[in-house]
């Protein structure tokens, strides 16, 4: 099932995605967004009425939105393929923790939605392609066996990166990874009944057509389940809450000379299951 938020008319609202369009839920249950959605556990709820229900929008009718427009927390997660371990060269053995840094939902934008590239500040925006996780349920200190029980399910995510901003710090990533509107998430949440399994799922980001990345999460070295496991020891995960899970080789800044985005460059992160994040890129 393909979870949407999306805007309508000024109004955000929400519903199910299907190949004939949109089932819109907003009025016919007992809460205001996703989020509100995943607290009560009604998930399955949205599967039953939309089941049999006539589609009310066409996809191209909306302007889709982040799956969860304003998520308590955005965890993302750095060098988790064990390629981009390597990528660095400088001999080190694959870490025993996960990196991570917070995003705000003011730099995610939805499918479509044109990505950001702040030239009065840089012109260094980068793209990378990941899966994000999307939680269902509260929990602190999951244990590992039960983790992947907290998942309600998976989206695409651009977690773009203004390069040059991530090297003002010592020992911080932060400001280049939160310029508003650098990044996108989207189109839709696939609920995560609609996996067998989370360890061979590929990730593939093209700019204007071109391939430049492509993994599986069987090459990942923490797995979803170790970083909800680990995540939630300290601090706890709320329904709603993001956790992007790294991307692969193959980001702008690794070619030589390295090669950014500008405007009018094309975006997509596709992975097969979930769907297309497509978006273009405008100065700002």
């Amino acid at each position: 099932m393909k979870i949407v938020s999306f805007e309508l008319k000024g109004a955000q609202r929400f519903g199910v995605a299907r190949e004939d369009g949109i089932v819109d839920l907003t009025d016919k249950v007992q809460a205001k967004s996703v989020r509100e959605v995943l607290e009560q556990g009604a998930l399955g709820q949205l599967g039953s009425m939309a089941r049999d229900a006539a589609a009310d929008h066409a996809l191209d009718a909306v302007q889709l939105m982040s799956p969860v427009p304003v998520p308590g927390k955005i965890i993302c997660v750095g060098v988790n393929y064990n390629h981009r371990n390597e990528e660095y060269k400088d001999g080190t053995a694959p870490p025993q923790y996960p990196s991570v840094f917070p995003r705000f939902p003011s730099t995610l934008v939805g499918h479509g939605r044109p990505l950001i590239c702040p030239v009065p500040e840089s012109t260094q925006l980068d793209y990378e392609g990941e899966i994000a996780i999307i939680i269902g349920k509260r929990g602190r200190r999951i244990a590992l066996q039960d983790a992947e029980s907290h998942i309600a399910g998976l989206t695409c995510m651009n977690e773009g990166t203004v390069r040059d901003w991530i090297r003002h710090g010592k020992f911080n990533v932060t400001q280049g990874k939160n310029f508003d509107e650098s990044g996108a998430i989207g189109p839709w949440m696939v609920t995560a009944d609609e996996f067998s399994g989370f360890d061979k799922l590929e990730v593939i980001t093209r700019v204007n057509g071109e391939e430049r990345q492509r993994d599986t999460t069987a090459h990942l070295m923490f797995s979803f389940a170790f970083l909800i496991h680990y995540i939630s020891r300290w601090t706890t995960l709320e329904p709603g809450d993001v956790i992007s899970t790294g991307t692969p080789t193959g980001a702008g800044v690794r070619f030589d000379p390295p090669r950014f985005l500008s405007e009018g460059d094309v975006v997509e992160v596709e992975v097969p299951g979930i769907g297309i994040l497509r978006n273009p890129v405008k100065n700002g």
